[in-house]
């Protein structure tokens, strides 16, 4: 009997692997396209800003959605942290305030969109999507009325205080400090949930939800927890483009939504678990930004770009799903 048990899912984590395998093979065909046809992409310089400009603020976002997906919700609402994060800390350094008050404010405010997000859901009884969505329109609103319709808000260079450059080009032992950023909350985020109590009570709240709440898991706490960790991890994003463009620029922190939510399903598609997962994320991640810069390299006009990678999304988890139902 013990054969006939495990003889199934040995033979489901062959076909996992083999999926992954052939999304990496895909993966590495369209490297190799780029390598012989965009000139510049397999340079260390391209590499680099890649993964500086690209990978790291991506990543962290998708993290912060892999937190809420886990226990099967969606957080529409993180460009909504970004944006709220980098307005308050443009607007403090403006106003000549200390970089380090400017700083935890900025991520203060970030946390009270979670903060908002939480009460919507777990006690108002908002689904996630209509809450984290209403919470995406009302940010809006705030942007264009606190900027005079989407005036930008710049800051001068000479008027920014020591360290604040530091924040987005920065670096320790030679790795920029966006990377160290990412690193830092990838590395918190695989041991929450993956290795302690708490991240095996988000996935049972993510797979079986009436379970958890007849289990004695505390759903409420938990569901308001992962919220706000996720626009608290968002609006450190914030900083960073603050840091890069040394501006605000409203709803810039929309661009990284749907990528994100793409990163944060392609991990959970081809891990053995089918769950949300940091390791996939990150590849996720790293697929989307790759592709993204070798079709820009080749001469890929903005919009072709969008559709060529929700067409890898699309193509990603459309072989997931028919994984999922053969062994449903």
């Amino acid at each position: 009997m013990s054969e006939l048990t495990l003889q199934p899912q040995s033979k489901q984590q062959r076909q996992a692997r083999v999926l992954r395998g052939l999304i990496v093979f895909t993966f590495i065909a369209l490297l190799l396209i780029f390598i012989l046809g965009a000139p510049g992409f397999a340079t260390l310089s391209n590499i680099r800003s890649v993964m500086l400009n690209n990978v790291a603020p991506l990543a962290i976002v998708a993290l912060a959605m892999t937190l809420v997906t886990r226990i099967g919700a969606i957080d529409l609402s993180v460009g909504t942290a970004i944006d709220v994060a980098c307005l308050v800390f443009v607007t403090l350094i403006l106003h000549q305030y200390s970089l380090p008050l400017a700083l935890m404010l900025a991520l203060l405010a970030a946390l009270l969109v979670g903060v908002f997000n939480a009460i919507l859901v777990t006690q108002l009884g908002v689904e996630p999507f209509l809450a984290t969505l209403g919470t995406l329109f009302i940010g809006q609103s705030v942007q264009q009325l606190s900027s005079n319709g989407g005036q930008p808000i710049y800051l001068l260079s000479q008027t920014l205080p020591d360290g604040f450059s530091a924040i987005g080009h920065g670096a320790l032992l030679g790795i920029p400090l966006p990377l160290w950023m990412l690193l830092l909350v990838a590395l918190a985020l695989y041991q929450l949930l993956h290795r302690s109590a708490t991240g095996r009570a988000l996935s049972v709240m993510g797979e079986q939800y009436s379970v958890a709440l007849h289990s004695g898991i505390a759903v409420k706490r938990l569901t308001a927890w992962a919220f706000v960790l996720s626009a608290l991890i968002a609006g450190v994003v914030g900083l960073i483009l603050a840091a890069n463009v040394k501006a605000w620029v409203p709803l810039s922190g929309n661009a990284y939504l749907l990528n994100a939510i793409g990163a944060s399903f392609i991990g959970a598609a081809f891990a053995p678990s089918r769950r949300p997962n940091v390791i996939g994320t990150l590849l996720g991640v790293v697929f989307l930004s790759f592709i993204a810069n070798g079709l820009l390299l080749i001469g890929w006009n903005f919009y072709w770009q969008q559709v060529a990678t929700g067409v890898f999304i699309f193509i990603v988890l459309a072989v997931g799903a028919l994984r999922n139902r053969r062994h449903a």
